[in-house]
């Protein structure tokens, strides 16, 4: 076993970035790594604290106080049960550190800020699967961040309606 690492995952908490939390915990992550749960808000989200971390993003937020309904609030969060339960069981099985962190503004910028900021060896994330219009209209998260991050970024591809492992594909661009 080498260094510990610091594991970014990209949460919505939608079907996707559950599967990309699933497909990390099954595959990559390894005892006393870190896992940083990085959620993007909206930048028109007014969580009360929201100026105060607007540039540098949310203080880290321990597993503890991030399955506090009053402290996910605070920061315009709305985890669900799934992901907590998920963080809760490999933080005890492969002994890791959980914390989560919220940036407010575009995903594809601040998610590339965080891997700096935040110093990652690598970050996971799910895909969508957009359509090619909208992927034109809207651009691709995955794929700027694949192209711009300053750590290796894996992009855990799944169907969006039901996102069990054994159908999830991991694609490397």
């Amino acid at each position: 076993m080498g260094k510990a690492r610091l594991v970014g995952i990209g949460m919505d908490f939608s079907a996707t970035s559950r599967a990309a939390l699933k497909w990390a915990i099954d595959n990559l992550i390894e005892e006393d790594d870190q896992i940083i749960i990085i959620h993007v808000a909206s930048p028109k989200a007014d969580p009360p604290n929201k100026q105060l971390f607007e540039d540098t993003g949310s203080p880290s937020i321990p597993l503890d106080e991030f399955r506090e309904i009053n402290v996910s609030k605070h920061y315009g969060l709305n985890p669900d049960k799934e992901v907590l339960n998920m963080l809760d069981t490999v933080s005890k099985v492969k002994k890791v550190t959980v914390v989560a962190k919220v940036y407010w503004g575009d995903a594809r910028e601040k998610l590339c800020d965080a891997v700096d900021h935040l110093k990652l060896d690598t970050l996971v994330i799910g895909s969508r699967g957009l359509g090619v219009l909208k992927r034109v209209l809207l651009g691709s998260v995955s794929k700027y961040l694949v192209r711009n991050a300053s750590c290796p970024v894996t992009v855990v591809k799944g169907n969006p309606h039901s996102c069990l492992p054994k159908i999830c594909h991991l694609f490397f661009y």
